[in-house]
């Protein structure tokens, strides 16, 4: 087996769509009951970790399926899949049964931290993750292939990590961590969506209704630049009410980033080579934002 080349298959660049969440969820529950359970905290960062492997491959395989990968002429680092299909270095169904391990996986150290800390909470946010991600490509959902595929990506890679993590330190749920979870939740999804950019094209051919394609490349990006601002406004509006500590004002150090992503998408949004780094600078601005959110927590508690 080529270690390297099940690197390039999971893609584990964008592993940060889980590590963020995970790390964010923990890090609330410590804040409020002064507590870090550490054998907890890895096994769900494994176990959430196996399950956004088995969603990476099980998208790989079923666009193979669909065609919507070989269709598209202009694959970038962000988007168009890993290609370990297209260039005849993995086969599809070792691509599918790998995945459907990886989710097993998942799944099984999922249900040993639901048994230790009871409720089922974690078994339901859980099932809900998987769901999402398993028929974000696969039929007969196939939630990606239409617009609501942004929605079901910031749910899944944001309420749900960031809940799960703080249940399983926490043992029970607050509200204020549903809405902690928010801007992290748009950011993700804004990073599904600038990558559908350069992806319009194929998407269009094989019927995949994105809000890009529905929308189209002028109208998109229009929304792009509303939600990029709504991340802001809704850490202000959690710092106005107090849900965030005042140190999450640490937040706002970002916004130099988020005006380079605003101006190169706004010039470049049907130039797909040019957008790159407006691609790059929103995985920045996912990860980035989280960790400051982090560390907001952390120093409101140390200071």
């Amino acid at each position: 087996m080529n270690f390297k080349l099940w690197l390039k298959a999971i893609r584990v660049p964008f592993f940060t769509a889980t590590v963020i969440p995970v790390t964010l969820g923990s890090i609330i529950a410590w804040y409020d009951t002064n507590n870090f359970l550490w054998m907890r905290f890895w096994l769900a960062m494994f176990g959430a970790l196996l399950i956004h492997i088995g969603i990476n491959l099980s998208n790989d395989y079923f666009d193979h399926l669909s065609g919507c990968d070989e269709a598209n002429p202009n694959p970038t680092p962000f988007s168009g899949g890993s290609r370990v299909i297209q260039q005849g270095l993995i086969p599809a169904k070792k691509i599918l049964f790998v995945s459907l391990v990886s989710f097993i996986s998942g799944g099984i150290i999922g249900l040993y931290l639901n048994y230790l800390c009871g409720g089922n909470v974690i078994l339901i946010l859980g099932i809900i993750g998987v769901f999402l991600g398993f028929f974000y490509t696969a039929k007969p959902l196939r939630i990606g292939y239409g617009s609501l595929g942004e929605l079901a990506v910031g749910i899944g890679f944001s309420p749900l990590i960031v809940m799960g993590a703080y249940y399983v330190q926490a043992q029970h749920l607050l509200f204020k961590v549903f809405l902690i979870s928010i801007p992290v939740g748009i950011l993700i999804a804004l990073v599904l969506f600038i990558n559908e950019f350069p992806d319009y094209l194929a998407d269009k051919t094989v019927g995949k209704r994105t809000l890009v394609v529905t929308l189209g490349k002028k109208r998109a990006v229009i929304l792009y630049h509303i939600l990029l601002a709504c991340v802001y406004l809704d850490v202000a509006f959690l710092l106005i009410f107090k849900f965030l500590p005042l140190m999450s004002l640490i937040v706002f150090l970002s916004l130099p980033l988020a005006i380079k992503a605003y101006t190169i998408s706004k010039n470049n949004f049907d130039k797909i080579y040019d957008l790159l780094p407006a691609n790059a600078y929103t995985i920045g601005l996912h990860s980035i934002i989280g960790l400051l959110l982090c560390a907001g927590f952390i120093l409101d508690k140390i200071f």
